[in-house]
């Protein structure tokens, strides 16, 4: 394909969840119709899309069916199959590549590239055996979280360890192997920035948030997130350092702390739009999903430019989604539901958005008067 992608054509979004979906919309509203490749039946994204094949994915007949079908390829979360990108990348353009998917995948892959890349990390060390950890916690120090490399989401496939008593139970426990030990960061506060880099090598990142967990689960974004004026810098910078190198096409989510020192230490990268960005559809001309979908398409970026400022609260199964009536009812609140039928426990059922006007985020007391029967516990980790 060369040349920007034109009206009516179909982009092909592996993966069926709300990251597809809500990229699909955005698709639609440029023109393109989208194909979606899924394992599952009714799944959030394949209600709003134009077409839709139901399969593994690794399974070669159905991806060169799904590859006939559509005119360049992207991706909605990383636990895909690498090998599966690669065949169809034989057949299509995939953006972002499988290279960039395969790095994100895996924890000691992701960390060894960004260590290459200059970016700075919590100290980490990677461990096959009961020895090894034990060498690595002599070396890093306690406490330290023990994670896998792949698969782990939402506070899954990871060990706190306080004491020396910690380290075989989560050995054993966690597999497969091997894993990673990351030093614990004292950390003040986690930010993140979304960044799209389209075909051409040009670069639009969305203002840095401030991102708050509960119960090891994104609970609420703060947009532009309250921070000094050189933390924002470092974060912004980072975030295009990183996806240069890449050498990305499409959008980017960087994780980052900020320790005790005011440093800014990247935790994980996400090649796709990310739960830390929902907040863009409402407060921005062009959210975060169309800045995907314009980068997979060979389209202009434009520079972002936020109207509003915002918060975003995760609606989280099934005591969130018992709200949802008071939720339609209440002013100010901008409702987004995902398709789900099930409101399982910890399962991302919507969100919702609050705006406030630009330079005008509120304080906590603030926010938990704007976000009223929604405003959340004490966040913890």
């Amino acid at each position: 394909m060369t040349g920007p992608l034109p009206p009516n054509a179909t982009i092909g979004l592996v993966g069926g969840g709300q990251l597809g979906r809500m990229s699909a919309l955005a698709a639609a509203r440029l023109g393109y119709r989208c194909h979606i490749l899924t394992r599952e039946v009714d799944s959030p994204a394949a209600q709003v899309s134009h077409g839709v094949t139901i399969s593994d994915y690794t399974d070669p007949v159905s991806l060169r069916a799904f590859a006939a079908a559509v005119d360049v390829i992207s991706f909605e979360f990383e636990n895909v199959s690498a090998e599966g990108l690669d065949l169809l990348a034989s057949l299509k353009p995939v953006r972002p590549a499988p290279s960039v998917l395969r790095i994100s995948q895996d924890r000691i892959a992701e960390k060894s590239f960004l260590q290459a890349a200059g970016v700075r990390t919590a100290p980490w060390r990677s461990v096959a055996s009961l020895d090894e950890l034990r060498q690595a916690v002599t070396e890093i120090g306690l406490p330290a979280v023990l994670k896998t490399t792949r698969l782990g989401y939402d506070g899954k496939g990871q060990a706190m360890l306080r004491s020396e008593d910690d380290l075989a139970p989560a050995f054993e426990r966690l597999t497969p192997k091997p894993l990673v030990l990351e030093g614990f960061v004292n950390f003040g506060q986690e930010i993140s920035v979304i960044v799209a880099r389209g075909v051409d090598g040009s670069i639009s990142t969305f203002d840095t948030v401030e991102n708050r967990h509960r119960n090891h689960i994104l609970d609420l974004t703060l947009a532009p997130a309250p921070i000094p004026t050189a933390i924002d810098q470092a974060a912004q910078g980072i975030a295009r350092q990183v996806a240069a190198a890449l050498d990305l096409v499409g959008l980017l989510a960087v994780e980052m702390f900020v320790d005790a020192d005011g440093q800014v230490l990247v935790n994980e990268i996400a090649p796709r739009p990310h739960n830390s960005g929902h907040w863009t559809i409402d407060a921005c001309p062009v959210s975060q999903f169309e800045m995907h979908i314009r980068a997979v398409a060979g389209l202009p970026l434009p520079t972002v430019n936020r109207h509003s400022d915002a918060v975003m609260k995760n609606l989280v199964g099934p005591d969130d989604t018992a709200l949802w009536p008071a939720i339609l009812a209440a002013d100010g609140l901008i409702p987004h539901l995902y398709g789900k039928t099930d409101a399982l426990p910890g399962r991302k059922m919507g969100h919702v958005t609050r705006l406030f006007p630009k330079g005008a985020l509120p304080g906590e007391f603030g926010i938990a008067a704007a976000l009223g029967i929604l405003h959340p516990a004490e966040s913890a980790e």
